[in-house]
Order: C-alpha cells, then sequence, then structure tokens
C-alpha cells in the first residue's frame, strides 16, 4: 500500500463520495478526490438543497392568499424567477466553497476532472495517473430522457433550475419525487402545469392510499393531472412547444420537463478496464462491505441501484470509511428509512407499505384518519390532510406510518426514530401528544380502520 500513491481514490464528490473521503483520511488514509462538475454532488447543485429552496419559494403564493381570512390585507404581488434563480446559486456557490473546505481541511487532496479507471490500482484524470489500493466509485445518477420525436426539445432537471425565462406554461412527464415535487413548484410560482404520467397512479413504491389522497389534494392546487397518458411526439412551431399525446390530444407549452428516471452515471468511467460487474439495471453490483467483484473497486450510492437517497448515500460511504480503514464494523441498517416528498401538500412516510406488510407481517390492524388541517378553517381552503398507520397484530409494533400534509417529512423524522426502537401501538396510545397540532394525530387514533 505505501509504494501507491493513494490509499483511497474517490471518484464522485457528492454526498456519499465526500463522506467516505473525509472519513477514511480521519483514520489516517492518504485520499484523493475527483470530480468533473460540482462539488457537492446532485443534493446540492441540482437536488435536494435547491430543490426545496423553490419549494419555499412556490408555498409564499399560498400563503399570501390564506392570510387574507386571518385579517391581512394582502394580495399576491409579483414573481420575478430571475432573483430566486439567481439567489439560489448564491447560496449552491457557499455550499460548493463549504464542501472544498471540508475536503482540504481533512488533507483530502482534491482534482478537477472526471476519472476514468485504467485498472484494478489505477486512475487517470485528464493525461495523468494516479495509483490507489482502492478506487471507491461514488458518481451518483444521471437523468434518463427516452428517444422519441422530438426529444431534444426537452430538458432534466439538471437544467429546470437555472432556466433563462421562467415557463407560463409547463409539461413535467413522469410520477416519481422528481416530477411529482416539480408540478408542485412550478404551480406555486405561477405557471400553468400539466403532468403526465403513463401509468394508473404516480409515486409507485409508496403506499396506495397515500398515492390516492395525494392525488387528490395535488389536483386541487391547480396541477393538470393527467395519468395513462404518454408523449408520442413534440414540434416546435408558433413560438411554443407542441406536445402531441397518446389519448390524441395536444398541449402547448414553453418548456416540457422529462423526469422519467435516473441512471447510473458510468460514462467514460473506464468500467470495461476491470472486471466490474453490473446487475440487469446497469447499477454497480456490490457485496455488504460495497466491494464489487473486482476486490480493490468499491461503490456507495445512488451508483448501487439501492435507495436513492442523500442520507443513505452519506451512511453507506461512512459505513465503507469505518469498516475498510477504521477497523470498526458498522453496517447500514436499511429498515425504516424515513422519506418525504416535497409536494404540496407534502409526503412523509417511514416503514412498510400496507402491500408490503401484508406480504411480511400477514395480520395487520389499520389505522386511518383524514382532516382538515386546523390553519385552513380559517383561510377557506379545502385541503385535507392524511394520516395511516400500520401494525403488526400479533407483536403491536408499527410497522408503517404515513401522512400527506404540512410538514409530514418534519413529523416523519421524529416518528421513524421510535419506529426503529420497535414502538408498540400500545406505546403509540400511552404518548401524551402536543396540542394543538397535527402530528398529535398519530398518538390518539384508537379505532382500527379495518382488521384482517
Amino acid at each position: 500500500m505505501t509504494a501507491m500513491d493513494y490509499d483511497l481514490f474517490v471518484i464522485g464528490a457528492g454526498s456519499g463520495g465526500v463522506r467516505a473521503a473525509r472519513m477514511a483520511a480521519g483514520f489516517g488514509a492518504r485520499v484523493a478526490v475527483a470530480e468533473d462538475r460540482y462539488m457537492g454532488g446532485t443534493c446540492v447543485n441540482v437536488g435536494c438543497v435547491p430543490k426545496k429552496l423553490y419549494v419555499y419559494a412556490a408555498e409564499y403564493s399560498k400563503a399570501f392568499e390564506d392570510a387574507r381570512e386571518f385579517g391581512w390585507d394582502s394580495q399576491v404581488p409579483d414573481f420575478d424567477w430571475a432573483t430566486l434563480r439567481d439567489n439560489k446559486q448564491t447560496e449552491i456557490s457557499r455550499l460548493n466553497a463549504i464542501y472544498e473546505r471540508m475536503l482540504d481541511g481533512a488533507d483530502v487532496t482534491v482534482m478537477d476532472g472526471r476519472a476514468r479507471i485504467v485498472d484494478a490500482h489505477t486512475v487517470a484524470v485528464g493525461k495523468k495517473q494516479y495509483s490507489a489500493a482502492n478506487i471507491l466509485i461514488a458518481t451518483g445518477g444521471w437523468p434518463y430522457v427516452p428517444e422519441f420525436p422530438g426529444s431534444q426539445y426537452t430538458i432534466t432537471s439538471n437544467e429546470i433550475f437555472d432556466l433563462d425565462d421562467f415557463p407560463e406554461r409547463l409539461v413535467v412527464v413522469g410520477g416519481g419525487y422528481i416530477a411529482v415535487e416539480f408540478a408542485g413548484i412550478f404551480n406555486g410560482l405561477g405557471a400553468r402545469v400539466t403532468q403526465l404520467y403513463r401509468g394508473p397512479l404516480f409515486l409507485r413504491g409508496f403506499d396506495a392510499d397515500i398515492r390516492a389522497h395525494a392525488a387528490q389534494e395535488i389536483a386541487k392546487t391547480g396541477v393538470d393531472l393527467r395519468f395513462e397518458t404518454n408523449v408520442v411526439a413534440i414540434k416546435r412551431g408558433g413560438g411554443a412547444l407542441q406536445v402531441e399525446l397518446t389519448d390524441g390530444s395536444q398541449l402547448e407549452a414553453d418548456c416540457v420537463l422529462y423526469a422519467t428516471g435516473r441512471k447510473p452515471h458510468l460514462d467514460g468511467l473506464g468500467l470495461d478496464n476491470v472486471n466490474v460487474q453490473l446487475n440487469d439495471n446497469g447499477t454497480i453490483a456490490v457485496d455488504d462491505d460495497y466491494r464489487t467483484s473486482e476486490p480493490s473497486i468499491f461503490a456507495v450510492g445512488d451508483v448501487t441501484g439501492g435507495l436513492e437517497l442523500t442520507p443513505v448515500a452519506l451512511a453507506e460511504g461512512m459505513s465503507f470509511a469505518r469498516r475498510q480503514f477504521g477497523s470498526l464494523e458498522q453496517q447500514v441498517d436499511y429498515d425504516f428509512i424515513p422519506t418525504a416528498v416535497f409536494c404540496q401538500p407534502n409526503i412523509g412516510t417511514v416503514g412498510f407499505t400496507e402491500d408490503e406488510a401484508r406480504e411480511r407481517f400477514g395480520k395487520l390492524r389499520l389505522y386511518k384518519s383524514t382532516f382538515r388541517p386546523m390553519k385552513h378553517t380559517i383561510s377557506g381552503r379545502e385541503e385535507k390532510s392524511f394520516m395511516k398507520l400500520i401494525v403488526d397484530d400479533a407483536s403491536d409494533r408499527v410497522v408503517g406510518a404515513h401522512m400527506v400534509g404540512p410538514d409530514a417529512g418534519e413529523i416523519m423524522q421524529g416518528l421513524a426514530i421510535a419506529m426503529r426502537c420497535g414502538a408498540t401501538k400500545a406505546q403509540f396510545d400511552t404518548t401524551i401528544g402536543i396540542h394543538p397540532t397535527a402530528a398529535e394525530e398519530f398518538v390518539t387514533m384508537r379505532e382500527a380502520w379495518r382488521a384482517d
């Protein structure tokens, strides 16, 4: 190992890569990181962080309207896209600099460029080659747009944050996190938004009740949801994009955002030079130690096809470094990982869906509650929150918690701790609620909606 340039060479300075590099360096390893695009990866630059900032911006339009019934003589003011866009970029630049300082402070060598694997212990960046005892691939995912007539006119989540002009008419294609969130963002900012999804209901993988309730509430906000509908072709004409749909209709748009999935960002990585096997879906196959079929090469984060969440990549990067360089056994526990969709209203979830729980545990008890948030009893907004608990009948353990409503993500983080500790429904019931809050509903639901 001492004969090599580095003990660890990390390809990709996103969440997982940076965490692994810093932790490994903290254990005394000589570490280098190569990044060819932006420090902090997708999350910081074109993902979680700017998305949440835009969600905040989008929620102001509703707040201005709601304030009237609370006594404020408020009018919805004009929105200036350039101000939001440029202020966002200022914040992202600040975060980029923080990532650079963190790596520098950990004595990690940072290289600007796309790294390419030459062999099991050699990485090239530009014209220079570096030897490394271990190589970690943490290049994340990349938006995928299928080819069809006019696909060149579409954009992805990489470009949507920095458009020169605000799209007054936006078509969003897709049914996952990204599609649902951006439909809500631009609807809130004042665009006329149509969301297309080829299936019967979006947010595949979420609890069925959550999906149905979210669709109902999102439609109330003004997003034109069209399920079982897809794009046939896009043409440019008359100063706009003409979007032809599978149902024979046509939409006119200023912008078409494709959010139809992401693929591992492996282009030009040189995997054909080493024995790194891929899964059927193109992700990198790894074992429990994040080791690939090439013993000296590892991979963490979205590129491995697991849960595509920033905190998961962080946990994997930390686990990798501790085990490989700190001789510490710390495996990531993938059960009861909470997540949120920042649509309007928000979705928060942790644990099993009803279908998953029924397959895993058998007999269940379900608790559901639909109610109008207290704020809207005065604002007049016809918005309904929904909460659901799934309980394993045999053990009384709460194995699923799901919510659609304001602050769902914030609420779900606390429930995740309890559920990871094995909290039972009886313990939920004996917990004193905070009144008046929406969160207290999770400890006051007493009557099982249905017993199986």
